[in-house]
């Protein structure tokens, strides 16, 4: 039987995860946000701490859409390069997730569920990533 050369490659699984990354990742910037502004009414937050915290939260948000981008388009255009771009800028959305989860200046429990959801995601979507790699090296 001869091989079908229009069968399709591009993960159907890992694209409703990127989707369902992206509405999650709306509502954690949204509460860390959120978080970061109560902790610096309710704490005596250091003003020294308050910026770094702000910004490693709106990079963040930047890599997020850079690496949901890539992953997105290298997944549906069936190309290795922007989906293993989109793997390398998941290694910097991994970073400051545990950043928030770990080494910000106050770590609340809601803090800690966040970035727990978030890391399990990032690690799904990593296996995901390189099972769709492997089949478009093919």
């Amino acid at each position: 039987e001869a091989l079908n050369n229009s069968s399709q490659l591009s993960s159907v699984p890992l694209q409703m995860l990127f989707y369902v990354n992206g509405i999650y990742y709306i509502f954690y910037f949204l509460a860390t946000l959120a978080m970061i502004i109560y902790k610096s009414q309710v704490f005596s937050y250091p003003d020294d701490f308050l910026a770094p915290d702000l910004t490693s939260l709106f990079i963040m948000s930047v890599l997020e859409v850079l690496r949901l981008y890539l992953g997105s388009k290298g997944n549906l255009t069936e190309e290795e390069a922007p989906l293993g771009l989109s793997l390398v800028t998941t290694v910097g959305s991994v970073i400051l997730s545990v950043y928030f989860l770990v080494w910000q200046t106050y770590v609340l429990k809601a803090d800690v569920i966040l970035n727990a959801v978030l890391l399990f995601a990032y690690a799904l979507e990593s296996v995901l990533k390189v099972t769709a790699i492997a089949a478009f090296v093919r």
